[in-house]
């Protein structure tokens, strides 16, 4: 299944992801943090938005959302969300799917960041969308949930094949690995990946998407052994200034 993906960066540090399908000439947004970026990636490349797929309600990740839909964009997002994205126009929950041309998305709930954060997982095209759960070395802040939670998250995106793309929401992945460093400071991958990252950054290149794969080697809340590990390691990153 073969579709083209194209990284946008809008706000300070987020991404909103365009997917296009080929065959159907069809294109998704997910999470576009504001409109106007987003718009003229797609014209650029002669494409028309047509849905919207959202993660979760907050605003660096819906606040294109009403422009998109009054251009004729159908909004879809989380059902347990639906208070908070006045915006929906199709609201999903776990096992649901959304599709764009032939290739299908099954909807994963995955709260803990918010109460009803979702993912979009593309399994023939190799790919799912995070949103502010699973980063690149990291995972989101435990703003609307727990540790038991975000644990399980991880532990259903590890079980994912290793060579499963990853498109979160923000470009984190160079204080998240600084972070890590400090959990798993003898962990070889880690540093190894952390000196590419920081090559990256250097030359102001985006480090996303990532893979599952590698987040399984490097990533120390994908690692955790436990909700109770995870959690410490939440509480150290919230307080983290490295």
């Amino acid at each position: 299944m073969t579709l083209e993906i194209v990284r946008v960066p809008v706000l300070a540090d987020n991404y909103a992801w365009l997917l296009h399908d080929p065959a159907s000439g069809e294109t998704v947004v997910v999470d576009p943090g504001e409109a106007a970026p987003v718009q003229q990636a797609a014209a650029e490349r002669g494409w028309t938005i047509g849905q919207v797929w959202t993660t979760h309600w907050h605003p660096d990740h819906t606040g294109g959302n009403a422009t998109l839909r009054a251009a004729g964009a159908r909004v879809t997002g989380p059902a347990a969300e639906a208070a908070k994205i006045p915006t929906l126009d199709v609201t999903v929950r776990e096992g649901d799917t959304v599709r764009i041309g032939a290739c299908e998305a099954r909807v994963m709930e995955v709260p803990g960041h918010t109460a009803g954060h979702i993912a979009f997982h593309l399994a023939e095209a190799g790919a799912i969308f995070t949103g502010d759960t699973l980063f690149a070395m990291g995972c989101g802040r435990l703003f609307e949930g727990t540790a038991a939670q975000m644990f399980a998250n991880m532990q259903r995106y590890a079980a994912l094949p290793d060579a499963t793309d990853v498109y979160c929401g923000h470009e984190y992945t160079q204080s998240n690995g600084r972070f890590a460093l400090t959990a798993e400071p003898d962990n070889a991958a880690l540093a190894a990946r952390m000196t590419e990252v920081d090559a990256l950054r250097a030359a102001g290149e985006p480090t996303i998407p990532t893979r599952i794969g590698l987040e399984r080697a490097t990533n120390p809340f994908l690692r955790a052994g436990d909700a109770e590990a995870l959690g410490r390691l939440r509480a150290a990153k919230d307080s983290f200034s490295g």
